[in-house]
Parts: structure tokens; C-alpha cells; sequence
């Protein structure tokens, strides 16, 4: 297991992911937005597999050792952590959703984003499971659902096989096996971006690469010390130009975000690296409030100051402030309190014999 306490780089990658989901669903409504901007904003969505695939890596270096160790007696704890780590927010912003469905219907608008029969669904948090329209209520919390799932899965998976004693041959093999199925999946179906046919593909993009993170954290821990970073930064950036050559983007985006999670993860802690700051790092830490918050967000803002389809930069700045400031709210307020509340639950039992890391909020 590793002797880092938490990877400050990757806690940080994941705040500036999230915001680029925010600018994402805010590119719209930008006026006079620079064709660049708008170019590299409208592949917002491919933050998602970023999330998926450093959960994977996170879960397996905070509790893949727990697992093996404790087999299926440590699966309860495992669980119950998961859920206190994504449900009370996803279901504070639901009870928000709600609060705006009775408002809207109050005054005689429809509201067909958040459709009643379908709300049990998404509290359970299997909306993406084929069980409703996940993208509905709160339409990133898609995601989650199929993150679930791979909590789900995630025991059987590592103590099925202890990946850390896998040759680097194998594991790059599996590596590509797992991301070349993903890539036929999407062509089985016709898509040919990663934000296409969320409720047929959601849960098996993300299962695919949240397994690929796992490959990719045993990976790190035998060239962490190593001179692998310029190797991985390396093959990020030849799958990224094989994708700008007109490779598909099923291919090449999740192999090219893999190789830069690992090359991220290997430079994690050394001197001047700009992802070990401060302001960063918070970014990174109520950056899961910053994505579940942000879309509901922008409905409520667009309901009462919006009136024309494009909105000027210091509306958008307005916009964005109020996005960070609910974000730290919510993370005081809701996630950690909840947090802390659930995980006491059950806490009558044999104290782990090992340490209880703080890591990148996975």
C-alpha cells in the first residue's frame, strides 16, 4: 500500500474537471464566445471519463488493500462509505429539484425536466440502470448512478484478482483489452462520441474505465519512483493527436485521459508542480458539490435573470460565483456533516489494522 497520505495533484485535477463541466453547460449561453473557447468548452463532457477513471484509481489505492485484507467482512464499511460519500447531497439537490417542481407548477409552468413517476428512480440512485430517463431532475447525477454500480463491483474485482502482482505486460494489456471493449461498445451502438446514448452506454463507459483506473493505480505504485512520467505524458499526447487525425474519439480520448491520470499521478508531491496548491486543491475538495449543484443552478438562474438566448460576461461571472459559493456551502453544510453522521453508523467493530488514508475525494 502506498505511503502517501493523499495525492494533492490528482484532488486538484478533479476541481479543474468539474468546472470544466460547468463551462460546458454554460458555453450556450456565452455571447461572443472565441471559436477556440467554444471548441475546447463543447468537450466538457469528456470530464466524466476523467471521473471515472481516477475513482478507479482512488478506490484501489484507499481501499483495495482493505478489501483484500479483510475480504468480505470489510465489504459492509466499504459500502456504507460510498454511500455516505455521493447519496445526501444527490438526494439535497433532489429535494431542491422538487422544491422547484411544486414552485413551477404553483405558477402554471410545466415542468417536464423533472417528471414525478421517475423520482424514485433517481433516489435510489439507479436511474441509469435502465430503471428512467437519467438524464432528468438533476442530469449530472447520471453519472453517480453509474458510479454505484461500479461500487458495487468494485470488491469482487479486486479480490478476484490482487492486480499489483500482474507483470507491466499484462496490465497494459488488460488496460487496452478493457478500453478497446469500450470503444466497441460505442460502435455497436453508432455513437461516435463518449456524450452520445447516455442511457444505453452510461454504466458500461463507466465500469469500463473505472476498472482502467484501477490498472492504471497499479501501474503507479511500481513506477512511482521510477522515469515513467515523460512516457505516460508522452502517450497522452499520441492519443491525442491520433484523435485530432480522425481517430475516433471512443478510442483515443480514454486511452489519451488514462495516460495523463497516470502521468499526473506520478508527478503528484514533487517541487513546483502548480496542481500541489492551495487554491487548486480546494477546487478540487468541493469540487462533487460543484458538479451536483451546478445544473440546477443554472436553471433556477436562468428563470430569474436570463431573457435573451445569450447572456453577457458579467452575468456569467454572477453565475459562476454563485456555483462556487453554493459549492463551499454545501460542502460545510451538507457533505461533510452527512459524511460523518453515516460512517459513524456501525462503528462497534474491530478497529482496522490499517491507517485510514485521506486521498483525492473519490
Amino acid at each position: 500500500m502506498s505511503d502517501r497520505t493523499e495525492l494533492r495533484a490528482l484532488t486538484s485535477a478533479r476541481g479543474i474537471a468539474a468546472w470544466w463541466v460547468v463551462l460546458f453547460h454554460l458555453r450556450g449561453a456565452l455571447a461572443a464566445l472565441p471559436a477556440m473557447a467554444e471548441t475546447v468548452l463543447a468537450k466538457g463532457y469528456l470530464a466524466v471519463d476523467f471521473f471515472f477513471l481516477l475513482s478507479g484509481f482512488v478506490l484501489a489505492l484507499s481501499h483495495g488493500e482493505r478489501l483484500r485484507a479483510g475480504g468480505p467482512a470489510a465489504v459492509p464499511d466499504f459500502l456504507r462509505r460510498r454511500v455516505a460519500r455521493i447519496w445526501p447531497l444527490h438526494a439535497t439537490m433532489l429535494g431542491f429539484a422538487v422544491l422547484l417542481l411544486l414552485i413551477l407548477t404553483a405558477s402554471g409552468r410545466p415542468a417536464p425536466e423533472f417528471p414525478l413517476p421517475e423520482l424514485p428512480a433517481h433516489l435510489l440512485l439507479v436511474q441509469a440502470w435502465g430503471f428512467a430517463d437519467p438524464l432528468r431532475w438533476n442530469d449530472p447525477a447520471w453519472s453517480i448512478s453509474c458510479e454505484l454500480a461500479a461500487y458495487l463491483l468494485f470488491p469482487l474485482w479486486v479480490m478476484a484478482i490482487d492486480w499489483r502482482r500482474m507483470t507491466t505486460p499484462v496490465l497494459i494489456g488488460a488496460i487496452a483489452l478493457l478500453l478497446l471493449g469500450l470503444g466497441a461498445a460505442f460502435a455497436l451502438r453508432g455513437a461516435d462520441t463518449l456524450g452520445r446514448d447516455i442511457p444505453h452506454l452510461g454504466v458500461v463507459r463507466c465500469l469500463l474505465e473505472f476498472a482502467t483506473g484501477t490498472l492504471l493505480h497499479a501501474l503507479w505504485q511500481r513506477w512511482r519512483e521510477g522515469r515513467a512520467v515523460l512516457a505516460s505524458f508522452g502517450t497522452a499526447a499520441l492519443f491525442g493527436m491520433a484523435w485530432r487525425l480522425g481517430v475516433p474519439e471512443t478510442l483515443t480520448v480514454p486511452a489519451a485521459l488514462a495516460a495523463l491520470l497516470l502521468a499526473l499521478a506520478l508527478t503528484a508531491g514533487r517541487p513546483g508542480n502548480p496542481l500541489e496548491g492551495a487554491l487548486l486543491h480546494r477546487l478540487g475538495e468541493i469540487s462533487y458539490a460543484t458538479y451536483l449543484s451546478h445544473f440546477l443552478l443554472w436553471f433556477v438562474f436562468k428563470l430569474a435573470f436570463v431573457r435573451t438566448a445569450t447572456i453577457g460576461w458579467p452575468l456569467a461571472a454572477c453565475y459562476l460565483l454563485l456555483v462556487l459559493a453554493a459549492s463551499v456551502a454545501l460542502r460545510r453544510w451538507v457533505e461533510r456533516p452527512a459524511q460523518r453522521w453515516i460512517n459513524r453508523l456501525g462503528l462497534r467493530r474491530a478497529p482496522s489494522p490499517l491507517p485510514a488514508p485521506r486521498l483525492p475525494r473519490g
